[in-house]
């Protein structure tokens, strides 16, 4: 729509009367709105990318001039040529669409490669230091890019395996807090908020594919600016997933606001797929736990309004049968398709039926499939309320409770069945569980003494704003990924790093090997802007990266997380605290690495050129752990610890079996442009191994992924 306004402009200025009467239709049609979120998309996104070097072909725009605060041209010019020594190249450059064709001769040192988010991407990784303490652990990553192309990169790798994300988008405050297009987001920006919202669409829609569908969980911290429209754009985004949305306190003392209430608290928006679910806790958030003795909790099988409608999932609307004198269960009809009348089902002789109905007689679902449901009734795991004459409650153990019970966990213990074979479970050991409240109220989630306070020990001298809270991210995080030891999360709004250090520390409490990878740009501060263009600097020198937020915060917190000392070299002062208590000090047993995001072009990765930059992506399909194929092998093939790659198929033989002798490889990649052959070497990889074709399975992926975006 403003794109479509500019053109009216455009065509007012040169047809004042079309002008006006295309006006009015459009004012017509812009007063029409369909039911849901609406907004700008705006013109896609681009992103200027210093450092990298000048190709034919790019986008650009010239920069300032040294030592100058301006903002400079902003319009993007075409490369046509470039020419000169290393030293000394020079760009003939040329502004699409002008008439006459505008073209200058510019230093490759003055122009600014620019990426639009329509465009087709071939990203590659350079490592820029690494952090090793955990043995054979996985490595967490910390990827320094555009976080819309690091996700890019991740449907390469990454596609349908992460189990959690987390981010803490910026909130939109209006305090120059993000960009759009190169630009800060002013508060007085008349598209501030749908551009938010464009933002954030594009890389939620590239998050969901990397989420697993079977059983996973999106995050998003957000406060009171945008939490309307972010919970609206999340539903219009995740139709197949449940929200709900916490209240989390994070400043106890309240944040002061002149004639208005003072703010204590931000929100959380959870996003279950699949068979994703609140796992049980030792608190419920709001409380401290008062008492060991109260029953345990069974789930009403009933599902509620919104997604719990028939005429949403009509395969989860059938009867139930009960006795007409004892209230005894006696079965199940079949679903009913959604254009049959339920008062056509006619239940067996002496028995009455029972319907998934709300309160106001809407017809809603059982929160299991026929099938389901009768197999663990079977078992014990669904019980019935009192018989009320007509009707009787059905109640189930959650996924999660089952577990424990089948494998022997000490949180529940069976003392026997009632009168419809339904489990008598009382807790065990391991005491009171609850089901956390939507509403947190924690000492441990204090975003100043627990989120600044942490980043100080870490980094002294070191300022970052409005960090998280250690532990409130790992508490949150722990719901999901209690029982999930190699859980791997994502971070692409990872800020200052809290999500990696939470992830640490889950690990450290139970053993695990959870991974986590943290997006994030090497943005310089607002602040910083204005004095270092004053100095002479621009963005990619050396001393003006060296203040961007990955550099300067996240890569050394992680670094100091890990080995337990400052950049300094001086042991961090201070202890963990709650749930698992510490000196700093100590630091982790994890291992981490630190890249960041390159551009490559397809055809020297079809040609072998670019191999030491996908090599990393390689690895990181393959989990991240030992070690790594850097360079092409002279032997034509190789054999990393989880991962095999093999370049000559006159070698495949030998690589095979070379593959067949270990048993930790998870995935072989080869390297042919003739499917044939590919398939030839493919069937003689040991059963149960993942093959891939490269370049073709990188590349087209790259085209699928841009080209399903726009």
């Amino acid at each position: 729509m403003s794109r479509l306004t500019d053109l009216l402009s455009q065509v007012k200025s040169s047809n004042p009367e079309l002008g006006k009467e295309l006006e009015r239709e459009f004012k017509t049609l812009a007063s029409r709105r369909a039911f849901g979120l609406n907004f700008e998309r705006h013109r896609p996104e681009s992103v200027e990318l210093p450092g990298r070097p000048v190709r034919k072909g790019d986008k650009v725009r010239i920069l300032p001039l040294r030592g100058t605060t301006k903002k400079g041209d902003q319009r993007l010019w075409k490369v046509v040529d470039v020419s000169g020594d290393p030293d000394n190249r020079q760009a003939l450059i040329e502004l699409p669409g002008s008439d006459p064709l505008e073209q200058e001769e510019v230093s490759t040192d003055d122009l600014v490669v620019v990426a639009e988010f329509r465009d087709y991407i071939y990203p590659g990784l350079v490592s820029t230091g690494k952090v090793e303490r955990g043995g054979g652990k996985p490595h967490h990553t910390v990827i320094n890019g555009e976080n819309y192309h690091a996700l890019e990169a991740l449907t390469f790798t990454h596609r349908g395996k992460i189990d959690v994300i987390y981010i803490d988008p910026p909130y939109n405050s209006g305090a120059r807090d993000w960009k759009y297009n190169n630009d800060y987001v002013a508060n007085d920006d008349l598209y501030r908020h749908s551009k938010w919202l464009a933002m954030m669409e594009r890389r939620l829609l590239l998050a969901k594919e990397l989420l697993n569908p079977v059983d996973s969980v999106l995050i998003v911290t957000i406060d009171e600016k945008e939490y309307l429209r972010l919970g609206l754009l999340l539903e219009q985004v995740c139709p197949e997933a449940t929200i709900q949305m916490v209240s989390s306190v994070i400043s106890p003392k309240g944040s002061a606001r002149r004639g208005l209430f003072s703010r204590a608290d931000e929100y959380i928006f959870f996003a279950f797929f699949g068979g994703a679910y609140v796992g049980s806790s030792s608190t419920d958030m709001l409380r401290d736990p008062v008492s060991r003795n109260a029953p345990v909790r069974w789930k009403s099988l009933l599902r509620s309004a919104g997604n719990g409608l028939r005429t949403a999932r009509p395969n989860l609307f059938y009867p139930l049968f009960f006795d007409a004198n004892t209230g005894a269960f006696i079965g199940a009809g079949d679903a009913l398709p959604k254009a049959t009348n339920r008062k056509s089902v006619v239940p067996p002789d002496g028995a009455v039926i029972v319907w998934p109905l709300g309160e106001d007689g809407r017809e809603l679902t059982w929160s299991l499939g026929r099938d389901s449901m009768l197999g663990n009734q079977t078992k014990g795991y669904v019980r019935f309320g009192p018989w009320d004459g007509t009707s009787r409650t059905p109640y189930y153990l959650t996924s999660g409770q089952i577990k424990d019970i089948e494998h022997g966990g000490d949180l529940f213990t069976v003392t026997g069945h009632d009168g419809d074979g339904a489990l008598e479970i009382s807790y065990g050991e391991s005491g009171r569980q609850y089901q956390p409240l939507t509403v947190w109220n924690r000492v441990s989630h204090s975003a100043t003494e627990h989120g600044t306070g942490v980043v100080k020990s870490l980094l002294p001298g070191r300022n970052f704003p409005f960090p998280k809270s250690l532990y409130a991210v790992e508490d949150a995080l722990r719901f999901f990924v209690k029982e999930k030891l190699e859980a791997v999360i994502l971070d692409f709004f990872s800020g200052s790093g809290t999500t990696a250090h939470a992830v640490m520390r889950l690990n450290k409490q139970d053993g695990g090997s959870r991974q986590c990878i943290s997006i994030t740009n090497n943005e310089v501060a607002a602040d910083e802007h204005k004095k270092l263009r004053k100095a002479g600097l621009r963005p990619g020198d050396p001393d003006w990266e060296q203040w961007g937020i990955c550099d300067y915060i996240t890569k050394p917190r992680i670094r100091a997380a890990i080995s337990g000392q400052t950049p300094d070299g001086k042991p961090i002062k201070g202890d963990y605290k709650f749930t698992d208590e510490f000196p700093m000090a100590d630091g982790f047993e994890e291992n981490a690495e630190f890249l960041t995001l390159t551009y490559e072009s397809p055809l020297a990765i079809s040609h072998n050129l670019a191999f030491a930059r996908i090599a990393p992506l390689l690895w990181m399909r393959a989990g991240s752990t030992g070690k790594r194929i850097d360079q092409i092998p002279d032997q034509g093939w190789d054999v990393a610890d989880t991962y095999a790659l093999l370049i000559d198929l006159d070698q495949a033989s030998k690589f095979t079996k070379a593959v067949a002798s270990t048993d930790t490889i998870r995935l072989v990649y080869i390297v042919t442009d003739d499917e044939r052959r590919f398939q030839s070497v493919a069937r003689h990889v040991p059963a149960g191994i993942q093959t891939v074709r490269l370049y073709e399975s990188y590349l087209s992926n790259s085209r699928f992924t841009v080209g399903g975006q726009h």
